[in-house]
C-alpha cells in the first residue's frame, strides 16, 4: 500500500513539475525561433524581414495564418495554407504549428526617480503577440494595448524587478540605450506587472512595443529580429523544428527550438525522470521484499496444514497455487488501498496546494501535480506482475516439506 501510493504520487509530482515549468518556457518563448543566420547575440540581433512565405500582412497590419494540425497517424503531407512542398524526412506529428509572433530584443539600464539602476532586456511585440500566457500571471493592470496606430509608450515590468526599483503600476521610469557610441533616453509608463516564477527571466525581461525598439535600432517597420513559432502539441517541437529548418527557411535564416537555446533548463528536468525511475525501482523492491516475506511466514505457519494436505494426495502445484492465490489477495487489497491514498494526498495537494516550494528555486510556488491514469494503469501492472513472478520463489519451500516430519512440526 505505501510502495504503490508513493509511486503513484511520484510520478504525478514530477510530472506536474516538468508540464509546468515547460508550458512557462514555452509560453513566454515559444517552441521555435527563427532568426537571422548571422544572429549572435539575443540581446543585439542582426534584423530579419517579416516579408516572408510563411508571414503574411493582411488588410495593412501584421496577421499570422494558423496552420492546420497534422493527423498523428498519416505522414507530413502540408502544415499550412501556406507550406506546400513535399516532406524529405518521414515523420509523424500529432498537430500542426497553431501560432507565429514577431518580436525584437534590446538591452537597456533602467533608472527611477529613486535614482534606483537596473540592466533590463527590453522584449518588443506586436498587434500579433498571443496574451493569454501573460494574463494568467499578470498580477497587476493590463496587458499592452497594440491596436492603436500610434506607438506605446508603456510597458509590462515583473514583480521583482518592481519590487527591486520601489515603482509600482502606473509609476514612470526612464531606460537609457546606448546606440553608435551614443545615448539615447525613453521614458516609459507601467501598464501591467507580471510573476511568471521564472526568476531568471522575469527579473531580466519586460515587454514594450516593437516599434520603440524598431526606431532605436534605426530599423524600418518591416524589420524584426526574429519570429517565435508555437506547436500544438509541445512533443511535436523537435520534428517541428527540424522541418521548418530544412524545408521551409531561406539561406538567410536560422532556426532553431527552445530547447537548443535554453539546454540547461530541460536537462535539469530530464535528470527528474531519473529521480522517478530510481524511487520506482526502490518502492517495486520494498514491495516484492515484503511480500516475500509475508508468504514465507504463511507458508511456515501452515506447515502441518501442507503436511496433512500431502498426505491426502494434494500435488506440490496445488498448494503453491493455495498460497499464490492467497498473496495475490493480499497484493489486491494493497493495490486497492494505495492507489486510494495516493490518488487523495494528489487530490488534495492539487485542490489545496499543501506541500510549497521556494519560486526563486523551483520556478513555481506550489508543488504541481498532473495525474496521467495510463501510468497509473503501468505502474499497478507491473507492481502485480513483478511481484507475482518474485513470490514464485519463497513458494518452493513446499516442495521440501515432507508430510510425516510437517504433521508432527509444531
Amino acid at each position: 500500500m505505501i510502495s504503490m501510493s508513493v509511486m503513484i504520487i511520484a510520478t504525478a509530482l514530477v510530472s506536474g513539475f516538468k508540464n509546468e515549468i515547460s508550458s512557462k518556457i514555452f509560453g513566454f518563448w515559444g517552441h521555435i525561433h527563427i532568426t537571422n543566420f548571422h544572429t549572435e547575440s539575443a540581446v543585439e540581433s542582426v534584423p530579419v524581414n517579416i516579408n516572408q512565405h510563411f508571414y503574411i500582412k493582411e488588410r495593412g497590419r501584421d496577421h499570422i495564418t494558423d496552420i492546420e494540425s497534422v493527423p498523428y497517424d498519416k505522414e507530413w503531407p502540408t502544415l499550412s495554407r501556406w507550406l506546400q512542398r513535399s516532406v524529405t524526412t518521414p515523420s509523424k506529428t500529432k498537430g500542426g504549428i497553431r501560432h507565429i509572433q514577431v518580436f525584437a530584443n534590446k538591452a537597456g539600464i533602467i533608472k527611477t526617480k529613486g535614482q534606483m539602476l537596473e540592466g533590463i532586456i527590453l522584449k518588443g511585440v506586436s498587434n500579433d503577440y498571443n496574451w493569454e500566457f501573460f494574463k494568467e500571471y499578470l498580477t497587476e493592470g493590463q496587458i499592452l494595448d497594440l491596436s492603436q496606430d500610434k506607438m506605446s509608450r508603456e510597458i509590462l515590468i515583473s514583480e521583482s524587478s518592481a519590487k527591486r526599483l520601489k515603482v509600482k503600476l502606473h509609476d514612470k521610469f526612464r531606460v537609457h540605450f546606448v546606440e553608435n557610441g551614443s545615448q539615447i533616453i525613453r521614458t516609459f509608463t507601467i501598464r501591467g506587472i507580471y510573476n511568471t516564477g521564472l526568476a531568471e527571466y522575469d527579473k531580466k525581461f519586460a515587454l514594450i512595443d516593437i516599434r520603440q525598439i524598431q526606431r532605436l535600432n534605426g530599423w524600418t517597420e518591416e524589420q524584426v529580429s526574429g519570429f517565435e513559432v508555437f506547436a500544438d502539441n509541445i512533443e511535436d517541437m523537435e520534428p517541428l523544428g527540424k522541418y521548418v529548418y530544412y524545408n521551409v527557411l531561406g539561406p538567410e535564416l536560422f532556426s532553431e527550438t527552445i530547447k537548443d537555446i535554453y539546454p540547461g533548463i530541460f536537462s535539469w528536468l530530464n535528470l527528474q525522470d531519473v529521480n522517478v525511475r530510481v524511487i520506482l525501482i526502490l518502492m517495486m523492491l520494498v514491495a516484492v521484499i515484503n511480500m516475500i516475506t509475508s508468504l514465507l511466514i504463511l507458508i511456515l505457519e501452515r506447515t502441518n496444514m501442507i503436511g496433512i494436505l500431502k498426505s491426502l494426495g494434494a500435488t506440490n502445484w496445488s498448494i503453491r497455487k493455495t498460497f499464490l492465490y492467497q498473496a495475490g489477495f493480499i497484493i489486491g487489497v494493497g493495490l486497492l488501498l494505495g492507489n486510494a491514498l495516493g490518488l487523495l494526498f494528489c487530490w488534495l495537494q492539487k485542490t489545496y496546494g499543501l506541500i510549497k516550494l521556494p519560486e526563486e528555486a523551483y520556478y513555481v510556488s506550489v508543488a504541481p501535480i498532473d495525474i496521467s491514469w495510463a501510468m497509473i494503469v503501468f505502474i499497478n501492472v507491473m507492481a502485480v506482475v513483478v511481484t507475482m513472478l518474485f513470490l514464485l520463489i519463497p513458494t518452493f519451500l513446499v516442495t521440501y516439506i515432507q508430510p510425516v516430519k510437517a504433521i508432527r512440526f509444531k
